[in-house]
């Protein structure tokens, strides 16, 4: 059995330390990703104003989508004979993301803090994909593009609200 810092035996042909930053990288994307989820739910419970209800629909629609990228981070870093670290504990003390805002949330202000993280997990995750493609594991700079399109085009959803 592998140690939890080393990868588990497998027959990929991606080099162990290869496989090793990877997992590391996935991880810290995974807690990143989780945490997002638990702020997309904050924001869809808290928040207050005319838009209530657009936003309301829209934030859960966010979350329901960043929990399937939960997934795919996941399952990629123990296909690859790692450990996914996804609970929300392992989630909060590893993130990167500020905290959201605590209580009732003006429709705007929601827009604007949920606008915030997305932007900050997308350079992250722009970073990943980077990171990836160096390491020469095309199938997780693919997953980490797959992510950046739909951050992307959420970020393009949210910003809308902000624009006049």
């Amino acid at each position: 059995m592998a140690t939890k810092k080393e990868p588990i035996k497998t027959s990929m042909d991606i080099p162990q330390k290869t496989r090793k930053a990877m997992i590391e990288l996935l991880n810290q994307q995974l807690a990143d990703t989780f945490d997002l989820f638990s702020h997309l739910k904050q924001a869809h419970w808290n928040v207050k104003g005319a838009q209530f209800i657009a936003l309301h629909k829209l934030y859960d629609d966010l979350a329901a989508e960043s929990l399937d990228h939960v997934d795919i981070i996941a399952e990629r870093a123990t296909a690859l004979g790692g450990v996914a670290h996804g609970t929300t504990r392992m989630a909060a003390s590893n993130t990167r993301l500020s905290e959201f805002p605590d209580g009732p949330i003006a429709s705007m202000d929601s827009v604007a803090a949920v606008v915030e993280r997305y932007a900050a997990y997308g350079e992250s995750t722009r970073n990943a994909i980077h990171a990836a493609e160096e390491a020469k594991d095309m199938g997780s700079a693919d997953l980490f593009t797959e992510i950046v399109r739909a951050i992307d085009k959420n970020l393009w959803f949210l910003e809308a609200h902000l624009q006049a």
